[in-house]
């Protein structure tokens, strides 16, 4: 699997990200994830819809929970035709309960934890650390990706301005 370096820093940390640098104008890669009832969810179930990809390390951290947490209310002002994943490698079971804990009705949360297929994939897989770095991708509803972040410190949030901005051109 390709390497990537000097992309990401954890608390100032470098990190190698595993998998291909996947950008805007590419097709997105596929991948099967795991919804929190254990059933497999295909981000290819999602053509026809704007779709966002929220990739977090963990729900259980500050700045993961503040990111779902924001792109939850603004999913709610984004119309049916938007999708909001927010997508982590915690198991399925600590996401329904975090999701119900914060209230997030907005975001659907699916779980990389099985074959860190997003993560491969979207070239976002830590290694060593088998998590997800922060990403956002926007996918239009012909799945191509028209907007990627891969915020370069893992403990700062996305710029969510142009994360919805991008959603917003696409619907």
């Amino acid at each position: 699997m390709e390497e990537r370096t000097g992309v990401v820093t954890f608390t100032g940390n470098p990190l190698t990200l595993l998998g291909p640098d996947v950008g805007a104008g590419q097709p997105a890669p596929d991948a099967e994830l795991v919804a929190n009832d254990l059933s497999p969810v295909a981000l290819s179930s999602f053509k026809g819809k704007v779709c966002a990809i929220v990739a977090v390390p963990s729900l259980d951290t500050p700045v993961c929970d503040t990111e779902v947490r924001r792109f939850n209310e603004e999913a709610a002002k984004l119309g049916d035709d938007v999708v909001v994943l927010g997508v982590s490698m915690d198991l399925p079971f600590a996401q329904a309960r975090w999701c119900g804990a914060a209230g997030i009705d907005n975001v659907q949360t699916l779980s990389d934890h099985r074959d860190a297929a997003l993560g491969s994939a979207y070239g976002i897989l830590i290694q060593g650390l088998r998590l997800l770095t922060r990403a956002v991708f926007v996918v239009d509803k012909d799945g191509v990706i028209r907007y990627r972040e891969i915020v370069p410190e893992v403990t700062d949030e996305p710029n969510y301005d142009a994360a919805l901005a991008a959603v917003k051109e696409l619907v």
